[in-house]
């Protein structure tokens, strides 16, 4: 595609640097859990009132006012109250002044940010043509290209006990071998290749450093789809093809029972927090019922390889 964008690993390593200090200076205090609730129906809503008012009604300042309120309990939601803050805020209220609690809701805008800070904003829409055209809304896709059938439930936290026993920390995605997989969010390819839990997988991080993307156990002998680390990756772009690798040290193994996209997102707010013990694992049940709006349509190449038909790079980005 005539608007791929490479960079060497050096430089992909440089941008993450970079953010650093500024992500330090945004953070009073860095969080150590995010316990994320929300359900895609609070995460429709609020997007619709974000779009609709161009970014003043912020989606995610309005989640954390309701958190705030529910405690981060988003079982009690109901649209009543998201129309309720709207019509306080139409008649002059900012938005911080509608809780009671300035600790929880300073804490929510904060880690609903981390969490869904790419999703959402001004992007420019890039066609496999090279036409372009801007935009307003959702930036972020479906992992699972359209067309194509997955089952899921929410399976966050569940057992796992190949190599040791541990909490499931991603989201699991029951589809067809060879179904084409989508970049969520725009970023940088910062793992590819093998491991033994995860198979074939690829990890890519987002370009203000906080969100980690990981999808694995990508298809045998075919995995990726022009992937290498470094790699600069646009939202919707085809990353690779679902499959049924890992639990296994051999490379390119099929160990796994059930073909399925693992995926998940790990937030990163300081580098100890990547590889440490004090990792951080959404919950990413609500949200990929969410994405599903939002599927990238996709074509075979003469290749044999799958692309996609538009790309979204958000207007933040680095390019």
């Amino acid at each position: 595609m005539k608007y791929k964008r490479i960079i060497s690993a050096a430089a992909a390593v440089w941008l993450f640097l970079s953010n650093i200090p500024r992500m330090e200076a945004q953070e009073e205090k860095t969080i150590k859990w995010v316990d994320f609730t929300v359900t895609s129906e609070a995460l429709r809503d609020a997007m619709d009132a974000d779009i609709e008012s161009r970014g003043d009604a912020d989606w995610i300042t309005l989640l954390a006012v309701l958190a705030a309120r529910y405690g981060g309990d988003f079982s009690f939601y109901r649209k009543t109250d998201l129309t309720a803050l709207l019509e306080r805020h139409r008649a002059g209220e900012a938005f911080s002044e509608m809780t009671s609690n300035d600790k929880l809701f300073n804490y929510y805008i904060r880690a609903y940010s981390a969490v869904l800070g790419g999703m959402l904003g001004p992007y420019t829409e890039i066609s496999s043509e090279g036409t372009s055209a801007e935009g307003y809304g959702l930036t972020a896709f479906s992992p699972i290209a359209q067309g194509y059938y997955f089952s899921h439930f929410d399976d966050f936290g569940a057992s796992r006990s190949y190599g040791y026993r541990r909490k499931h920390l991603g989201h699991d995605l029951m589809g067809s071998v060879g179904t084409p997989v989508i970049a969520v969010e725009a970023g940088y390819v910062e793992a590819c290749g093998w491991n033994q839990y995860g198979g074939w997988r690829i990890g890519i991080r987002s370009f203000d450093g906080k969100r980690y993307y990981y999808y694995a156990h990508l298809r045998k002998g075919h995995p990726f789809c022009d992937m290498y680390e470094g790699k600069i990756v646009d939202a919707g772009e085809v990353i690779g093809y679902l499959g049924m690798t890992g639990y296994s040290k051999k490379e390119d193994t099929n160990n796994i029972d059930t073909p399925h996209l693992h995926y998940g997102m790990q937030l990163i707010l300081e580098p100890s927090q990547k590889d440490g013990t004090n990792q951080i694992w959404i919950d990413m049940y609500e949200l990929t019922k969410f994405l599903s709006a939002n599927k990238s349509r996709v074509i075979r190449s003469e290749n044999g390889e799958y692309r996609a038909l538009r790309v979204r790079i958000p207007a933040d980005s680095h390019d």
